[in-house]
């Protein structure tokens, strides 16, 4: 995912993962639309798993949440995506979603398009 990040301009400062999820933070050009970002991602990192882990059933689901954070929070981010195997013990992905969603006020935010 690094590498793909990189090759569309956009630079991964962090990657962390569990078993059902994702987290990724990095530098969102200004000359980059987040949803595209996301759609290269995406697509590279499931041709790779088909391709090179032979995962034929792996598939993304539709939705997905993006936050921005100030430079100054970096860190802090960077430090909450490391712990992501011991906070999602508990707390499971969808309850995290659902509680960003809540605590910054998301309004845009569809249950049924996010988790399809």
């Amino acid at each position: 995912m690094a590498g793909i990040f990189k090759n569309v301009d956009n630079p991964a400062l962090f990657i962390n993962s569990v078993p059902d999820h994702v987290h990724t933070l990095f530098r969102l050009s200004k000359n980059a639309s987040l949803a595209k970002i996301v759609e290269e991602v995406k697509k590279g990192s499931s041709k790779w798993m088909k391709d090179e882990i032979g995962t034929r059933s792996f598939y993304w689901q539709t939705g997905y949440a993006a936050f921005s954070v100030s430079s100054s929070k970096v860190n802090s981010v960077k430090r909450y995506i490391a712990r992501q195997e011991d906070h999602h013990k508990q707390m499971n992905c969808r309850g995290e979603i659902e509680r960003f969603m809540k605590q910054y006020d998301v309004v845009e935010y569809n249950s049924e398009y996010f988790w399809e």
